[in-house]
């Protein structure tokens, strides 16, 4: 079987790596670009072969019975990853230099950071000290995105920044709704100290698509709302109470 490596959309290529390969310890990463000028899918090959990444489950089982590293590689556009396990692989020398713990140095790509950390607290409260993938939008551009709606929280309808709520490109994994409620709160605070309507929590897209990473999908990214708050949202225009 031809081992599929271009995710076809930035949710899944985001889901694989989360929801699929941390769980089975592929924690140790590279990160690269493709120049312009080279064929992706040319160069996806080549890296495959070098480190042997396409191959059958159970040779990956039978290399994690011997102590060896298993790998996988994925891409996005022209971006693309290349995850591994503990163990023995020339992938560790070679990639010396570069290679990050996803558990010490989140993986930043596109607005996210995706790592793998302990969990705080279960649901009824309990200490929970399972692994977990955990996705959030990027801390810097959380806080551009935060900053910009607390601009506007005064300055625009309850109609016009639900708008802007429901077209933030970020899928809602757990923390990212902790980030999106955050910000919404921020937002009504300020509404409500200016005795305007407040935005209700029903315009957050709290609910995650499950895609098919490497098939093309009928739901397409969100795109980036850089046009949405453009500077002209900035201006001193009043808000319906």
């Amino acid at each position: 079987m031809q081992y599929r490596a271009e995710a076809t959309s930035l949710g899944g290529f985001v889901q694989q790596i989360a929801c699929c390969y941390l769980r089975h310890g592929y924690w140790f990463y590279v990160t690269g670009c493709i120049p312009s000028h080279k064929e992706a899918e040319v160069v996806d090959r080549k890296l495959i072969e070098k480190y042997g990444i396409g191959v059958s489950e159970s040779t990956r089982a039978r290399r994690k019975q011997l102590g060896q590293a298993n790998l996988q590689y994925i891409r996005h556009q022209r971006t693309f990853v290349i995850l591994a396990t503990h163990g023995d692989h020339d992938f560790f020398r070679v990639e010396a230099n570069t290679v990050r713990d996803i558990r010490h140095v989140p993986l930043k790509y596109s607005g996210y950071a995706i790592s793998y950390r302990r969990g705080a607290r279960t649901r009824d409260g309990q200490p929970d000290g399972r692994w977990h993938a955990h996705v959030e939008i990027e801390r810097r551009r959380y806080l551009e995105l935060k900053a910009r709606f607390l601009e506007l929280a005064v300055h625009r309808q309850p109609e016009h920044l639900a708008l802007l709520f429901y077209n933030i490109p970020y899928e809602p994994y757990a923390p990212i709704r902790r980030q999106l409620l955050n910000m919404l709160r921020a937002v009504n605070l300020i509404r409500r100290r200016a005795g305007y309507q407040t935005v209700p929590v029903e315009v957050l897209p709290l609910r995650r698509r499950i895609v098919r990473p490497f098939e093309l999908n009928r739901h397409h990214d969100r795109e980036w709302l850089e046009d949405s708050l453009s500077p002209s949202d900035l201006q001193d225009t009043k808000a319906d109470r």
